[in-house]
């Protein structure tokens, strides 16, 4: 038999984590409010026209980048991965940085708990919780793929 004790009280960790998700969401909404006005009035010029988006919509997302590449934005390669990053100064383009910040707020969250893991005797969960900040940014970095 096991002398493990179930409380209902968060641990540290746990509000340190849901702290910086709480902020870090509100910091991804706001800027997602932000960057769409920009886009949606016309603040920033995008790279599709506001009133032709509607004509991609039913496209594959192979197709859609052929189509937006060929028609508007003449690159040498396709916008995959994070090449969306170097057309960020057009407002359909700047959408995505609240994305990638709701994103990867979780790797902040596991990054922020893992010394208080260690400091309270938590081996394995500051283990698992450093492996889950390599995946997550491994994921992210765009090295590994699938498909094409």
């Amino acid at each position: 038999m096991s002398d493990t004790t179930v409380t209902k009280e968060a641990t540290q960790e746990q509000i340190l984590y849901a702290n910086i998700l709480e902020k870090g969401m509100l910091v991804g909404l706001l800027l997602m409010f932000i960057t769409f006005g920009l886009y949606v009035f016309g603040i920033m010029k995008p790279v599709i026209p506001v009133d032709m988006i509607s004509n991609y919509w039913s496209q594959p997302v192979h197709d859609y980048l052929v189509a937006i590449n060929t028609q508007f934005l003449h690159m040498e390669h396709l916008p995959t991965g994070w090449s969306w990053v170097g057309l960020i100064s057009n407002a359909d383009f700047l959408n995505f940085v609240p994305i990638a910040i709701l994103s990867g707020v979780t790797i902040i969250c596991y990054s922020a708990i893992v010394p208080g893991l260690f400091a309270r005797g938590d081996k394995a969960m500051a283990i698992i919780a450093i492996a889950e900040v390599l995946i997550l940014t491994l994921a992210a970095s765009g090295i590994l793929t699938a498909g094409h």
